[in-house]
């Protein structure tokens, strides 16, 4: 039976959410934990001196001396959120299992709430009916966070390995390839380029699969 994607439409052969928006959501339960770090050095704003916050403290005043949007996202906003997808794929995937247990500060409990979902995520894309409202809700989480500390450096995206044939003897390159986002996908070893959508399909086809 046909279906299709909850967060972008496209047509699937079965599932609840594309290869595409599947990749997306796994960097995003990847970089979530980092950028939630990155959030309590940005909890007093930059143009705030520590002589300034002393003098707001001693003076009353309507504006606070700190980022109160970071306050709500370290405060519960961001992990919360995040742990109660995790609840709710467990009770869907095993609806007998107790909920998962809660442990430690903020900043481990969504790293193992990501590291959870992340480990679940193929059966989430082809059996979870709230699979796009979950990627949708995650990326909202990312965008929020991105917006007070910044998009990080671009990093080096790994396609694999090298298939292209490299002498008579039919001996493969099997270099690892990497691009940073944007580029064009070429061996950086033999030098062969992988322009076409064609091409992008063999080099996928062709990567060594690991043995059951």
């Amino acid at each position: 039976m046909n279906a299709t994607c909850g967060l972008c439409g496209e047509q699937l052969e079965h599932g609840h959410l594309c290869h595409r928006h599947t990749l997306a959501l796994a960097g995003r339960l990847e970089q979530l934990p980092a950028l939630f770090a990155e959030l309590a050095e940005h909890l007093v704003p930059r143009r705030t001196s520590m002589g300034e916050i002393v003098a707001t403290k001693a003076a009353a005043g309507p504006r606070s001396p700190v980022n109160e949007d970071v306050i709500d996202l370290r405060q519960g906003g961001v992990v919360l959120i995040v742990e109660s997808w995790r609840a709710d794929v467990q009770r869907v995937r095993w609806p007998r299992h107790s909920p998962p247990p809660v442990e430690g500060g903020m900043d481990r409990r969504l790293m193992t709430a990501c590291r959870w979902l992340g480990m679940e995520l193929e059966w989430i894309a082809a059996h979870y009916p709230a699979a796009g409202d979950l990627a949708r809700e995650v990326r909202e989480l990312e965008g929020g966070m991105l917006a007070i500390v910044g998009a990080p450096p671009p990093r080096r995206q790994r396609l694999g390995t090298c298939v292209a044939v490299t002498d008579d003897a039919g001996t493969v390159c099997g270099a690892e390839l990497s691009r940073l986002p944007g580029e064009p996908v070429r061996c950086r070893w033999c030098g062969t380029e992988y322009q076409t959508e064609q091409d992008l399909l063999l080099l996928w086809h062709y990567q060594p699969r690991e043995s059951a």
